[in-house]
């Protein structure tokens, strides 16, 4: 069975007016035509809805209960081609971010005051979430974007790079390497490092710098967080190499940031999304955002 929006409008014309000449220039439609989408609406339910004489027409029985079946419908169909166009139009609509904690707590909040005052009717959720869970949440469909580190395993995403950010040393105030006017990566490998966990992409990057180095640092302590991270180091228990984007962090919870010369772990950020899934309207103006930003 199927009823097309054209006979429901007809219906409720006809049976709001009880005439099908009222209800041609309500709908601006000519009267064969109407008559015609009643007869197919009869047809397709199975039985007469209106009682039709010379002097009148009026609904029958079943064209009674189906009435506000049928305004229903209409209403709903209203409604919702209504949020729709809102939405294309973004004057309602949510968008979904993951993004690694050193992102999400630096360079995402200015963005997202700028996104707000574009489009401020757009409902905003923000997973602040490592590396790892950015990608599965991108892959799984469960945010629109995911903005962390360009990723060594690319299964069912695309990426687009935003910048690069280097890995800078932390220390604690007052080391004694802070005398030295440059600083390399040799030179934070003769000292206790600390360092996140083991399975993590920033570990697995650090670990392969370390081996190409030929240097294995004197002692390695581990925490699950960079904020664990900088205040390990702050507290005098080691040094430490970290995203340039976590310096403000650093810094706050007391350790000192220093460039390094040299070689250098350099990595991509940029933005993660579903490979073969098309993004709404709200999410393709943020990546806009964040590409015309560049941040």
């Amino acid at each position: 069975m199927t009823i097309t929006l054209k006979q429901l409008r007809g219906f409720v014309a006809v049976a709001e007016t009880g005439s099908f000449a009222e209800a041609c220039e309500r709908l601006h439609l000519s009267q064969p035509a109407l008559s015609v989408a009643i007869r197919n609406l009869e047809r397709a339910t199975g039985g007469p809805l209106f009682a039709r004489s010379t002097r009148s027409v009026t609904l029958t029985p079943e064209g009674q209960q189906f009435l506000p079946v049928a305004k229903r419908l209409l209403a709903d169909w209203t409604e919702g081609f209504e949020d729709l166009r809102q939405m294309f139009a973004l004057q309602r609509g949510k968008l979904t971010i993951a993004a690694m904690p050193s992102y999400a707590s630096n360079r995402l909040p200015q963005l997202l005051v700028k996104y707000g005052q574009r489009f401020s009717n757009i409902s905003i959720s923000v997973h602040d979430v490592v590396m790892e869970d950015v990608i599965a949440a991108v892959q799984s469909g469960r945010v629109d974007l995911g903005i962390t580190f360009e990723s060594d395993s690319m299964e069912g995403i695309d990426f687009k790079p935003l910048f690069n950010d280097c890995f800078i040393a932390i220390l604690p105030p007052q080391h004694h390497l802070l005398d030295k006017p440059e600083l390399t990566f040799r030179d934070l490998l003769s000292e206790t490092l600390v360092a996140l966990n083991r399975g993590s992409a920033t570990r697995g990057w650090l670990d392969r710098a370390v081996r190409a180095s030929g240097i294995e640092p004197p002692q390695t302590f581990e925490a699950f967080q960079l904020t664990t991270v900088g205040a390990l180091v702050a507290a005098g228990m080691g040094v430490a190499l970290v995203p340039a984007l976590c310096a403000e962090q650093m810094t706050a919870l007391g350790a000192v940031c220093r460039p390094l010369v040299g070689p250098v772990i350099e990595r991509q950020v940029g933005v993660f999304t579903r490979r073969r899934h098309p993004l709404s309207a709200a999410a393709k103006q943020m990546l806009a955002l964040l590409q015309e930003e560049g941040a």
